[in-house]
């Protein structure tokens, strides 16, 4: 017969198998935190704060996955000051004022301070925040709140002069790949050295959204430790879509219409044209695809195409049919003749690959928008050059994230407009030159 002890542990094992894995690792202390040398520095003001068990307000404001939760759960297990948690999605304002009438009461008659952690608060409106200003007045409350939004927008002025504010970074790749290991090792799983550096690279920093995506995949691994990247990445972005097998003419049909404009060829065009409004098809669904096609296979060989697409777009909505099939056989003309030009869509793509890749490089600080003192004290703006203050409006500087080289991915065409653009991107380009000559 088994005891309650054994009945106990046995419970308590089946309890942390449904943990989610971020969860079971979350670090239990400062020192345990990754990718925050700032705040977890000997000397740093909130270290201090943890061991000397006296708090002042503050804000936790960083990315997601950086670890301002994980600093909240730190206090809350060591703390001796009662603790109340909050999700600024989850609460009202009268579950805020039931908290701060009960911290109220411990203040004045048990001497007592109630920490209070609001997760997300810049989800919270102006009134619920209102509505804790006095109790950090009185010292009823200690408020930290986390937020991935800029505060300076976020939380009302009151309250963010009365709070501290600490600024966690993105974790880098090497961070999230010691994160990703230690997942590995509590799943027990055979470790690939190119499928952590992948998690870690396409994470943008974010550790509990590498934690999840490696729990995601882990049946996958257990079976096959060293699958092929590609396979995983589809798993992760796998969407399943359905379409009725009666329907798979009308996918034929727009691509032979798109196909046909693509090859400049407006007969066949306006053919695949008719055949789908003949149909029945809906026409917002056809200048939809045409407003892509000019963009995508058009572009700024003729920038006109685009305003000619939104144009029969008004007019189908205006007329509907059968009269729009005159201003939509107008467009297919027009598209089918018109210079074409991938470049765009192209450029696009090649940039959407490095913007994912390089998600979590910050912006250059000197190019960061700095409206409000904090982000001036912090160097947002700094040694910015206004452009229209140098000779041609042009002052040269740096665009791209610190941590990359600068790319080109749009070269313009050789037909149409794109001629001309060509030519002010070469004129640019030696200005720049001259710019490094001297």
């Amino acid at each position: 017969m088994k005891s309650d002890q054994t009945d106990f542990l046995e419970e308590k094992e089946l309890k942390d198998i449904n943990i989610p894995l971020a969860e079971r690792l979350r670090p239990g202390s400062l020192d345990e935190v990754l990718g925050q040398p700032a705040l977890t520095a000997p000397d740093s003001p909130l270290r201090k704060m943890i061991e000397s068990d006296e708090y002042q307000s503050f804000i936790l404001w960083g990315p997601p996955g950086s670890g301002k939760t994980t600093i909240a759960r730190i206090i809350e297990n060591s703390t001796k000051h009662r603790f109340v948690r909050f999700s600024a999605v989850l609460s009202s304002i009268t579950d805020v004022k039931a908290v701060m009438k009960d911290a109220d009461y411990m203040h004045r008659h048990q001497n007592q301070t109630t920490i209070v952690f609001i997760d997300e608060i810049h989800r919270f409106n102006k009134a619920q925040q209102d509505a804790f200003l006095p109790y950090v007045e009185s010292g009823a409350i200690v408020l930290i709140g986390a937020t991935t939004e800029n505060p300076s927008f976020e939380v009302i002025p009151a309250l963010l002069s009365r709070c501290h504010t600490f600024v966690l970074q993105m974790l880098s790749e090497d961070e999230l790949k010691t994160i990703i290991r230690k997942g590995y090792q509590s799943l027990g799983l055979e470790e690939d050295e190119d499928i952590i550096g992948w998690l870690a690279q396409q994470s943008s920093g974010d550790a509990r959204r590498a934690l999840n995506q490696l729990e995601l995949l882990t049946p996958y691994l257990k079976k096959e430790p060293h699958k092929d990247i590609k396979q995983l990445a589809a798993i992760l972005e796998k969407k399943t879509l359905y379409y009725d097998k009666d329907r798979e003419e009308h996918y034929n049909l727009i691509s032979a219409l798109h196909k046909s404009l693509r090859g400049s060829d407006p007969q066949a065009g306006l053919y695949w044209l008719a055949r789908m409004l003949e149909a029945g098809e809906d026409p917002r669904y056809i200048v939809r695809r045409l407003i892509r096609f000019a963009s995508e296979d058009v572009g700024l060989a003729d920038p006109q195409a685009l305003v000619q697409a939104i144009a029969v777009k008004e007019a189908v909505l205006f007329l509907g049919m059968p009269e729009a099939s005159t201003a939509l056989s107008q467009l297919v003309v027009y598209l089918a003749t018109a210079p074409k030009s991938n470049s765009l869509y192209t450029a696009y793509e090649e940039a959407a690959e490095d913007a994912r890749k390089t998600s979590h490089y910050g912006v250059p600080f000197h190019i960061r928008n700095a409206p409000t003192q904090l982000m001036k004290d912090l160097g947002y703006g700094a040694d910015y050059k206004y452009d229209h203050d140098y000779k041609n409006k042009y002052a040269y500087q740096k665009y791209f994230p610190d941590q990359m080289e600068e790319r080109t991915y749009y070269i313009p065409g050789e037909y149409g407009f794109e001629k001309e653009i060509a030519k002010r991107i070469q004129w640019w380009i030696k200005l720049r030159q001259d710019k490094d000559k001297k």
